[in-house]
């Protein structure tokens, strides 16, 4: 009962529109606040407004992101779905109306901390605003649509895009300013990818005994979750046993590795960080 009603508040209306505000806010700060007064790029459809702004001043970086989302979102409303549009436009806006109205700048005058600030900041504001069932606009859109069709992680999509986008972005620039915009769009993308898969990273877990079955029954008993039994055998012996295979939460790793070693002191314990898993007592597969 507690499951259902947790999936059905992360599905909300009001959840959904949380995150992308909330991660609109926060991707701004990072945008208006140090990337814009450091002259850096931030990569995406938001660096292609930025350099824009930067050569001709014309419009502001708010408007110009709206107005280029325009020919993107008509792939959104045709590959992806209704929902991830309507979702998508508020996005946009709120990402747009942030960047407008925020008219502070933080007080960081080393560029190098400006680019590790500006990085984590916009980084976390895409990665929350992924975590919703809509998008900011811009690559998330496209990046999206690539992930669905071809797996392709949205940090890595991002990350190579902007360097294709940088390195056009020499002849405008300065060199130092580039370089600085390189390595802050690569903070960003693996800032994104973490936050992105904080939520479903677990533990997959191998433990090798010959108390398995004690262990496995203690498993199902004390920590509530399934498990698999493989066939092995020794190399050296051929001796035959079973393998578990499980998979936890980050947080009953230690649990898990109490009850087997409590049974069996010589247990052999294999455990492999896993950044998505799909399935009952886990995430349920996100539908846009």
């Amino acid at each position: 009962m507690k499951k259902r009603l947790y999936h059905r508040f992360i599905s909300s209306v009001l959840w959904n529109l949380f995150l992308i505000s909330a991660g609109s806010l926060v991707f701004g700060v990072g945008l208006k606040s140090i990337a814009i007064p450091h002259g850096l790029i931030t990569g995406g459809i938001s660096g292609l407004t930025l350099l824009f702004y930067y050569v001709t001043g014309l419009l502001s970086p708010g408007l110009c992101y709206l107005i280029v989302n325009v020919p993107i979102f008509l792939a959104g409303w045709v590959y992806i779905s209704r929902r991830f549009f309507f979702y998508s436009l508020y996005g946009v806006a709120a990402l747009s109306l942030f960047i407008d109205l925020i008219g502070f700048t933080l007080p960081i005058k080393e560029p190098i901390l400006a680019v590790l600030a500006g990085g984590v900041l916009m980084g976390t504001g895409s990665g929350l605003i992924l975590h919703s069932l809509g998008s900011g606009g811009g690559l998330d859109i496209i990046g999206i649509i690539l992930n669905q069709k071809f797996s392709l992680r949205l940090g890595t999509f991002y990350f190579a895009f902007n360097v294709v986008l940088f390195a056009f972005s020499f002849g405008v620039l300065e060199t130092d300013l580039v370089l600085y915009s390189l390595i802050m769009s690569f903070i960003s993308s693996q800032t994104l990818d973490y936050v992105l898969a904080i939520s479903n990273q677990r533990k997959m877990v191998f433990i090798i005994s010959d108390l398995n079955d004690r262990i496995a029954k203690e498993v199902h008993t004390r920590l509530t979750r399934g498990v698999t039994f493989l066939n092995g055998s020794g190399a050296y012996t051929g001796k035959g046993k079973k393998i578990i295979l499980t998979v936890v939460h980050n947080y009953q790793m230690k649990q898990l590795e109490e009850v087997a070693l409590s049974i069996d002191p010589d247990a052999f314990i294999i455990t492999e960080n896993t950044f998505n898993v799909l399935g009952r007592g886990f995430s349920k597969r996100k539908v846009y």
